[in-house]
Formats: structure tokens, C-alpha cells, sequence
């Protein structure tokens, strides 16, 4: 939970470089309404593999992405 956190602390937005919170199997950016998949535990951060806010809400913020 620790690492977690200070990992929170030091993780922006790829896309605008704004603050993220973790919800459910995302890291969520609410100023460009990207959702980042957690996959393993790991983020994956690209722009490209980011959900759409509207998407990830409507999957209730999980997914079944492997590596």
C-alpha cells in the first residue's frame, strides 16, 4: 500500500501531465478523462492503450488485460 501511494505522488498524466488517482484497475487523470489500465500491477501509461473515462465507467473500472 505504501509503494502504491508514493508511486501516486510521482505519476502524471502522459497525455497532460495532470494528477492520478487509482480507481479500481486504473490510474484515472479527471482533467483529460483518460483511465491508464493497471495490468499485473503494473500501469501501463501509454496514451495509446488509455481507456476513455466514459469507457472505464462503464466496465465499472476493471478489465481482463494480461501481459
Amino acid at each position: 500500500m505504501r509503494q502504491e501511494f508514493d508511486l501516486l505522488r510521482i505519476l502524471r498524466c502522459t497525455n497532460c501531465k495532470g494528477l492520478l488517482e487509482k480507481c479500481g484497475m486504473f490510474l484515472v487523470c479527471k482533467k483529460c478523462e483518460l483511465a491508464y489500465p493497471i495490468v499485473e500491477g503494473i500501469p501501463d501509461m501509454l496514451v495509446e492503450d488509455a481507456w476513455k473515462m466514459s469507457e472505464a465507467r462503464k466496465a465499472n473500472f476493471k478489465h481482463n488485460l494480461k501481459l
